[in-house]
């Protein structure tokens, strides 16, 4: 298996236009309470921001998505919501992987599905089929996922497949088994609704992505606002442990270095 460039063993090619951007899509209950609609109304909005995001990435040329849409932690939800967040996905999975497939969009779905049940499960291993040999935007939903639930399945997988003897385990053996092992790591991380944390999403992946939080809250999060958080990544020099004099070397890029270096 072919891995993806190590943001912590090499310097990765960057671009003006991220290559991968992963999404914490949150704010749908503020977004309906402000509305005085119950919170399913937020979630039932979110599903169609989560569409027109894909279609606005698609035209920005952005080659990977990876959007968070149930955490290992939501089970603590009122199990109301949950049952809704779960048939809510049943009905995208039904409605919307066809328009994917007519879009050339290939849909990947990381994370324990066991807990949802057959028809999840199923589901969704009949959407990434579909779309299997698609060579467009690959979008990947984690769901019921945890970043350290990833790590601790990719070590249990690595201890069922190997010796005592065969000496410690690897960067490149870990990355692997990893869920997003399928993709580069994110060069944007978003998160909408105002909240400043990562919530146990990509922990190994998001070691030099560039975090934009925003207040927006995500039934609101537009073309517009996507264009904004693309704007900050230009301004972004990443440095991958380097300095900025490094860069201006590696880049050829005279006078402020503090200018995009990213190219």
């Amino acid at each position: 298996m072919t891995l993806f460039p190590s943001s912590t063993r090499e310097i990765p090619g960057a671009g003006t236009i991220p290559r991968h951007i992963a999404v914490i899509m949150d704010g749908n209950g503020r977004w309906a309470r402000k509305r005085m609609l119950p919170r399913v109304a937020g979630h039932k909005r979110g599903v169609d921001t989560l569409r027109d995001l894909t279609k606005n990435c698609v035209e920005r040329g952005i080659e990977y998505l990876t959007v968070f849409a149930f955490s290992s932690e939501n089970w603590r939800r009122p199990p109301q919501e949950v049952s809704v967040l779960q048939m809510l996905f049943v009905w995208a999975l039904q409605h919307e992987v066809e328009k994917m497939h007519r879009n050339n969009v290939r849909m990947r779905v990381i994370g324990d599905l066991k807990s949802f049940g057959e028809k999840i499960a199923g589901l969704a291993t009949e959407g990434e089929a579909m779309t299997a040999g698609n060579t467009g935007l690959t979008l990947t939903i984690a769901a019921n996922y945890g970043g350290r639930w990833d790590l601790l399945q990719a070590i249990n997988q690595i201890a069922c497949n190997r010796s005592t003897e065969s000496g410690p385990i690897t960067e490149e053996e870990l990355e692997s088994r990893l869920a997003l092992s399928h993709t580069p790591e994110p060069d944007l991380f978003i998160r909408t609704g105002g909240e400043r944390r990562i919530s146990n999403f990509l922990l190994w992946q998001l070691a030099y992505t560039e975090l934009y939080f925003t207040d927006t809250l995500w039934p609101d999060f537009d073309g517009t606002a996507l264009d904004v958080a693309i704007d900050w990544y230009r301004e972004r020099d990443r440095r991958f442990g380097q300095t900025v004099e490094q860069l201006r070397a590696r880049s050829g890029v005279a006078g402020d270095a503090s200018k995009q270096i990213v190219t």
